[in-house]
């Protein structure tokens, strides 16, 4: 799988998803744009392709399609919840840099 998912990240997808129809996931992907280069897509999805890569934990099912999964390969979903708010936080060991909200960057 190009991504692990935290224990956090699950908890959460897998809340996010109970008000949804049986068999939504969430998406992520890569995409051109962003302050840094790239951004960083996230979405609830109940439609998947035969060449995603799928990650499941704890109750939660992660999509990636096979472009994004490169720019991907051994980053981690975590769910962040602290004084600054919620978010879902990548943190992708190819990047290089990263803009100040962590949802663009640069490889």
């Amino acid at each position: 799988a190009p991504i692990t998912v935290t224990a956090a990240a699950a908890k959460r997808i897998a809340f996010v998803v109970s008000d949804e129809p049986v068999g939504t996931v969430m998406r992520i992907s890569v995409k051109g744009g962003g302050c840094s280069g790239f951004s960083y897509g996230f979405e609830l999805t109940t439609e998947r392709a035969d060449d995603d890569f799928v990650v499941e934990r704890d109750g939660a099912t992660v999509v990636v399609d096979p472009v994004s999964a490169e720019y991907l390969a051994g980053s981690e979903l975590d769910f962040i919840d602290d004084l600054m708010g919620q978010s879902f936080k990548m943190k992708n060991p190819h990047a290089t840099a990263t803009c100040g909200c962590g949802t663009s960057f640069a490889m």
